[in-house]
Parts: structure tokens; C-alpha cells; sequence
């Protein structure tokens, strides 16, 4: 796993050794990070179920403003503090903030609004439609904001408060694009 464009590009990220754990893929990132090239700069994004931290890392080194970056599993953070180390960027500076909190008690915690909030949520669970009706409902995107969420099926049905306005498929992975309603 590797960051693939930006300040950072090409530097290669620690990742969860095993099968369980399933990042983003190259190609999708890559896709991705195209759709979303003009959001990005000076962007203050929430990477909600950040894992090692490949959607938020990706969105520093394209340069977004402020990354805050949860994850309920401590083994996780291990990881991204490993991975922000190895880039330089400093913990609870004003680039990269780390909670360790359950997503629904983040979204809770968190102040202000977002220009891009990540929902890559274990597929096998429904905590991306949770997290989506939670932020529709603090209203925690911005005017202009986006929440891409990421699962291994279409999306159906609707969320009060935000619009679907896209989904792309890359392999076997979804990503739905969601704007205020």
C-alpha cells in the first residue's frame, strides 16, 4: 500500500499483516482521488474508520488542510501513528488529529463541519448508513461538502438530509458519493 500522488507520493505505508483487513486498492484510491482533486486543497476531512490511514494520508499529501482521523481499534492507531511518523507529520499538530473513539460517539465528539468525511466501515456490518444518517443529522458536511462511502455492494435506499449523486465500482468495491440534501 502506497500513497499515490501529492507531496508524499510513492511512499509506502505500513499495513495489517492478514486477510481480515481489506484497504483500499491502489486503483480505487487512485480513481478516487481523481473524482475528488478539486476538493481537496486546504479541505478539513474526517477519515471516520481510518484503519492505517490511506484515505486521510492520501488527502494530506494532495493537500488537505487538517485530516481527523478515527478508529476504535487501538491496533489500528498503532499503525497509522507509525504511518504518520514515517512521513513526518507530527501527532495532534494542525495537520493530523487522532481519536479513538466508536464511530457514532466521534461523530458525537467532533466540532465543525467537513469537506470530505471517508466511511470505509467493516463491509460485514451496517455502520456506514449509521454513520451517513448521524452526519446528516449534526450536519457535519459543509456547503459543498462529500462523504464517500466505501462497501462491497451498491447502496439502496436514502438518507434524510443527503443526496446520492454518484457511485462508481471498482473490482469488488462500491463507493457512493453523498451531498447535502
Amino acid at each position: 500500500m502506497r500513497i499515490i500522488g501529492g507531496k508524499y507520493r510513492s511512499r509506502v505505508l505500513a499495513e495489517f499483516a492478514g486477510e481480515s483487513v481489506r484497504p483500499t486498492s491502489d486503483r480505487a484510491k487512485e480513481s478516487l482521488f481523481n473524482i475528488l482533486a478539486l476538493k481537496l486543497y486546504g479541505a478539513r476531512v474526517l477519515d471516520l474508520f481510518a484503519g492505517s490511514g490511506s484515505l486521510g494520508l492520501e488527502s494530506l499529501s494532495r493537500g488537505a488542510k487538517e485530516v481527523v482521523f478515527n478508529d476504535c481499534a487501538k491496533d489500528s492507531l498503532a499503525i497509522l501513528k507509525k504511518n504518520l511518523a514515517a512521513l513526518k507529520i507530527p501527532v495532534g499538530g494542525e495537520e493530523a488529529k487522532l481519536l479513538n473513539f466508536d464511530f457514532l460517539v466521534c461523530l458525537e465528539t467532533v466540532r465543525g463541519q467537513f469537506d470530505l468525511i471517508f466511511l470505509d466501515p467493516p463491509y460485514r456490518f451496517d455502520y456506514g448508513e449509521k454513520a451517513l444518517l448521524k452526519i446528516a443529522e449534526k450536519g457535519l458536511l459543509s456547503e459543498n461538502g462529500i462523504a464517500v462511502y466505501e462497501r462491497d455492494r451498491p447502496f439502496e435506499g436514502e438518507i434524510a438530509g443527503l443526496e446520492k449523486y454518484d457511485e462508481r465500482k471498482y473490482g469488488k468495491t462500491y463507493m457512493t458519493f453523498f451531498k447535502r440534501g
